[in-house]
Parts: C-alpha cells; sequence; structure tokens
C-alpha cells in the first residue's frame, strides 16, 4: 500500500540547502519514493495560521520504504542539517481511506 510523506519546512538559513537537495533526490529514488510537489506556493485555506516557507509531499510504496529513507546511514547527515536550519514538520500517511 502507498505511503505519503507531507513535511512543512521553514528554512532558519540555507546553507544547508546546496548539499541536501541532490542527496535527498538520489536517496529519495534509491528508496523507490517520487516526489509529487516541492513548493513555496501553497495557500492554507483552513484552521488556525500554520506558516511554512515549504510544502513537500513524496510518495512511497509502502511505509517501510519511507522509513527506509528515514534510516538510511548515507541520509542522516543531510536530515541532521537539514533539522537544524529549518523548523521542520514531517508526517507518514498511509494511502487508504478509513472513513469510505
Amino acid at each position: 500500500m502507498a505511503y505519503y510523506s507531507v513535511l512543512a519546512v521553514t528554512p532558519s538559513r540555507e546553507d544547508w540547502i546546496p548539499a541536501y537537495l541532490p542527496a535527498a533526490n538520489k536517496l529519495v529514488a534509491k528508496h523507490g519514493g517520487k516526489y509529487l510537489a516541492r513548493t513555496a506556493s501553497h495557500e492554507q485555506v483552513e484552521g488556525g495560521e500554520q506558516t511554512s516557507a515549504l510544502r513537500i509531499i513524496l510518495e512511497w510504496p509502502s511505509k517501510e520504504t519511507a522509513m527506509s529513507f528515514m534510516n538510511d546511514p548515507e541520509y542522516k547527515p543531510h536530515l541532521d542539517a537539514r533539522t537544524a536550519g529549518s523548523e521542520s514538520y514531517h508526517f507518514v500517511i498511509e494511502g487508504k481511506d478509513d472513513l469510505a
């Protein structure tokens, strides 16, 4: 079953970004993931204000592949750089409708 990563990221500094992007692109692909959206073009239409500079959505073949990406030792220094240089929220969501 497909899983989705949904992230809200606001960089507090940008020095980590040039090294992060190519590494993340390579490692997402290595783990079978695919970017569906990576954009600063978003609009909140409901709820209390939640500002974020970037919204990112990735599709994964399974929860295991999403978690293997997150736990990949090759990704760890880039994850550490992103979390140190930004305010980030990351949710892994199962691609099913529990309310159907």
